[in-house]
């Protein structure tokens, strides 16, 4: 009886040191690939600074203002003045087809205050 025990003492002990030494190797696995996305992460962030940077760049209203007048001729581009714009007062609106009968008044006036 005694030596039936060793002997699932020794397997059972055996069995953890083989799945201790998979998990070990497991682990190591996990981080070696936690670093490379670390890394890649890394070096994307870098790339989005630099895209940020040049696209920056190229958008400075100075350059297209410039490149605006260069391709005049095949785009047509006109500079932006303020009279081109219109008001809002100036906008036409659909009519509205909804009609709201008994309608509630709301207002903030007394907000907060008892009546």
């Amino acid at each position: 009886m005694r030596t039936l025990l060793y002997m699932a003492t020794a397997l059972s002990v055996l069995g953890l040191a083989f799945w201790a030494y998979q998990e070990n190797y497991a682990t190591q696995q996990a981080l070696k690939d936690t670093r490379s996305l670390q890394r890649q992460i890394g070096a994307a962030q870098a790339r989005l600074t630099v895209l940020r940077a040049e696209w920056a760049y190229l958008n400075r209203p100075n350059r297209l203002r410039e490149l605006a007048e260069l391709n005049f001729d095949r785009l047509g581009l006109l500079p932006l003045r303020p009279d081109q714009f219109g008001r809002v007062d100036e906008i036409a609106y659909p009519p509205s087809e909804l009609e709201f009968e008994n309608g509630v008044v709301v207002s903030t006036l007394n907000a907060g205050r008892e009546p």
